[in-house]
């Protein structure tokens, strides 16, 4: 067989002296997972009296999905190409259907679906750090196909208007939309008498990656009231994935993770929305706006009465600790936009004790 290309339109990596190092791989998975806990006190799946699967799924869906698959996209660590799965997608069709119902039907994901293996590109031309690569994940292309199925049906069980402050994986919702929206919001505050606004960016540390599934399968179960059944496969979906690092022909160990959505899955960018759900502001003169990960708190301040504004800092720090979520202080920056020409001194606004 011939060598293929092992992700899309890339050629190679500008090889650092790092790249020749044996004890790479392993540097950068021990990096990667360093927000891994043991969670041990990880709950029993939901209690289900209910056997029967959340959905099923038809073998013609299966079929049309392997068939529009892009034969250029790289295999997973199980080696099944986009390619195979595309030209014998008539013969495997039932195969995977079968295999997809009885995950569903029992709540648990094959093992070999959850392990990756993820490519580090330099993410500039001169690498000083682990944190200059960049990692890519190559996951199971079967798996991909079943996540969309799992995506659909879980778009399905969302109300209307579900978390209107994240403008990212929304129809119709794009950062045009936030930055209008904030714009609007914002400057019609400022139009009024004695009044300015504090707007703080936040950023987290590899946010994705600090997710706890026990806490999602909690806010799933109770808050947002989704079945038991598929409550218990997201649950098992985000425990025991097996990760290895690739740099060259060096393979790291495996490292088995129990914290956080895996990388390059379909699911991960709606599974982390779902967990941040409930970050939103409380008091009516302030505001949060999400796209992704990011993060902005802004308050609409009137006769420099900031309370409110601190207040809900303070709420989402407090937030952020309860959701293992670590607030990158050193690159959280806040803007402050007061027109008017008599200008009091303001305060610095201090997180976890830092300015």
């Amino acid at each position: 067989m011939g060598e293929h290309r092992e992700i899309t339109n890339y050629k190679g990596v500008k090889r650092s002296a790092d790249s020749d190092d044996a004890e790479l791989p392993d540097k950068l998975n021990e990096f990667y997972t360093r927000f891994d806990k043991d969670n041990n006190s990880q709950p029993s799946p939901a209690n289900n009296t209910d056997v029967t699967a959340p959905f099923v799924i038809d073998v013609t869906s299966v079929r049309n999905n392997f068939k529009r698959l892009n034969e250029r996209k790289a295999p997973g660590p199980d080696g099944i190409t986009p390619k195979l799965l595309k030209i014998c997608a008539e013969q495997l069709a039932g195969v995977y259907t079968d295999i997809f119902n009885w995950s569903l039907s029992t709540s648990e994901v094959p093992r070999s679906f959850k392990d990756a293996t993820i490519v580090p590109i330099p993410k500039k031309g001169k690498v000083s750090g682990l944190n200059d690569y960049r990692p890519v994940a190559l996951t199971s292309v079967p798996m991909k196909t079943f996540e969309r199925f799992i995506l659909s049906f879980i778009k399905s069980l969302l109300p209307e208007g579900f978390d209107r402050p994240q403008f990212a994986y929304r129809t119709n919702r794009s950062v045009e939309d936030a930055i209008s929206i904030w714009l609007h919001g914002t400057l019609a505050h400022l139009e009024r008498k004695c009044s300015y606004a504090r707007v703080l960016f936040i950023d987290y540390s590899s946010a994705f990656n600090t997710i706890i599934p026990s806490q999602l399968h909690f806010k799933l179960l109770e808050h947002l009231k989704f079945p038991p059944s598929i409550c218990n496969w997201i649950l098992d979906f985000l425990l025991e994935r097996k990760q290895t690092v690739r740099v060259g022909n060096n393979y790291s160990a495996a490292v088995v993770l129990n914290t956080g959505t895996p990388q390059g899955c379909v699911l991960s960018p709606l599974l982390y929305s779902l967990f941040t759900h409930d970050c939103a502001a409380v008091h009516p003169n302030s505001r949060i706006i999400k796209f992704a990960d990011d993060t902005t708190v802004t308050g609409l301040i009137t006769d420099d009465d900031e309370s409110h504004y601190r207040d809900e800092v303070n709420l989402l720090v407090n937030w952020c600790h309860d959701n293992n979520l670590t607030l990158n202080v050193d690159k959280t920056k806040e803007l402050i936009v007061d027109f008017r020409r008599n200008k009091n001194t303001k305060d610095q606004l201090i997180i976890n004790g830092l300015l």
